[in-house]
């Protein structure tokens, strides 16, 4: 259990030193003030602005999340029905159509895509390294002494 960020250990340990320093009987007082102290702050606009607050930074992740979604199913949406709208092979094309709208046939969903066939094997590299040629050394260098 923890309130106001102090667990129920901590508590403990901050009742303890109050009540040997204030005594018993001031103990009292300053629990009713602070009790006074806690509900004023509590039942204040500004705690309940703050409660707020908190719940939407809470909500915020799992709100853009799903605005996010709303949008890309939408996009989709758009998608899907500029796709279903293009011709296909076969269709009969107007005349009058602009040609930026003269796409590529694009193979209906239901048809599987078949891959090209790979070739039997695969080509050899022709490309040889050339000769390594000598480099002279200095130390094969005749010297002069």
């Amino acid at each position: 259990m923890e309130i106001l960020g102090i667990g129920t250990s901590e508590l403990i340990f901050i009742i303890i030193v109050a009540l040997i320093v204030l005594g018993p009987k001031d103990m009292q007082k300053a629990g009713r003030t602070i009790g006074r102290w806690l509900r004023n702050i509590v039942t204040s606009d500004g705690w309940k602005m703050f409660q707020q607050t908190s719940r939407e930074l809470r909500t915020l992740p799992n709100r853009l999340m799903r605005e996010a979604n709303d949008e890309v199913n939408k996009i989709g949406n758009e998608l899907n029905n500029a796709v279903s709208s293009t011709p296909r092979e076969g269709d009969p094309r107007p005349e009058s159509s602009p040609s930026w709208t003269n796409l590529p046939n694009i193979p209906s969903r239901s048809k599987p895509i078949t891959p090209s066939p790979l070739p039997a094997k695969p080509p050899e590299n022709k490309i040889e390294p050339p000769a390594a040629e000598p480099t002279p050394n200095e130390s094969d260098q005749p010297k002069d002494a």
